[in-house]
């Protein structure tokens, strides 16, 4: 598994899968959610791997990379500069980046933060109320699903909150809830909640550091574009505030899955691709008639 140095030197692994892309074929860094969940729960982000590498880190006291000495550096305001480093180790001038769920706080970390570093940004069902106003939808949705004996423990669950006593106890709640994530409560979902185990103590650290006041202005002055995927049916992040957080961007659009949750690639892999691989076509054509008329 490769390597790279962080920020403070700390020896950081990652994943990467190229499946018989030229090394000239820039990856895509894919940052996993959780937060602190093994990135395995990924997959291939439904056969996006064929078309680009994918690099996926592994965070800060997830999976193979250690935890960070204190708190802090475990944050994902701080782990920005760890993907700096990244980019700089895989000899990238910009990086494109996907994120998804608490992943994307890392991503729009890095967006706030080495903007120059941006090529793009593709935001999977991300929390958004810490960067827009728009109240969240979320009781709505999960009123809709009232009924339905699985989603209904996992509601239950998720308002009686984690146990943080310990990794066992805190990954045990994660599976009561996980039925929240989803449209459906199929073989497909049921398995896929099974893989990738939280780090508690890494979830702990990635909120450690609360991001600047100006965040929002920041971001508001990107220039890469950015991609927003929001699932219809998401009864985690809400519907209003995923579709809010596009206007925050100026090359920013979204684009909604209809009959799905938190996890798009799995529950409707073709809309997912049709969203990602429009944007990517899109942001390659913009390069390639910019070079042209350069």
């Amino acid at each position: 598994m490769p390597i790279y140095a962080g920020f403070d030197g700390a020896p950081l692994h990652y994943d990467e899968s190229r499946q018989g892309q030229s090394r000239d074929v820039p990856p895509l860094i894919v940052l996993a959610g959780g937060a602190a969940r093994h990135p395995s729960y990924l997959g291939d982000l439904a056969g996006l791997g064929s078309r680009y590498p994918l690099v996926v880190p592994h965070l800060r006291g997830v999976g193979r990379s250690p935890e960070p000495s204190v708190a802090e550096v475990g944050s994902f305001w701080r782990q920005a500069e760890d993907l700096e480093r990244l980019r700089d180790h895989l000899g990238l001038d910009r990086v494109l980046l996907v994120g998804h769920s608490a992943g994307t706080r890392l991503a729009i970390a890095y967006a706030a933060q080495f903007p120059h570093g941006l090529a793009g940004m593709v935001l999977i069902t991300p929390p958004a109320g810490y960067l827009v106003d728009t109240p969240s939808d979320t009781v709505e949705l999960i009123a809709r699903r009232r009924g339905e004996p699985a989603f209904d423990a996992a509601v239950a669950a998720s308002e009686a909150g984690p146990d943080l006593s310990n990794d066992n106890l805190f990954n045990a709640w994660q599976q009561r809830a996980a039925p929240m994530g989803y449209a459906a409560w199929g073989p497909a979902q049921q398995a896929h909640a099974m893989v990738g185990r939280w780090s508690l103590p890494a979830v702990k650290a990635y909120f450690s550091v609360e991001p600047p006041d100006d965040i929002a202005a920041r971001v508001g002055t990107l220039a890469a574009p950015v991609l927003v995927i929001a699932g219809a049916d998401d009864c985690l992040t809400g519907l209003a505030p995923v579709k809010a957080l596009a206007t925050r961007f100026p090359a920013g659009r979204v684009e909604v899955i209809d009959q799905c949750g938190h996890y798009p690639w799995l529950e409707q892999p073709g809309a997912f691709r049709q969203a990602i691989d429009g944007f990517l076509d899109k942001r390659e054509s913009a390069e390639t008639d910019q070079r042209l008329n350069s």
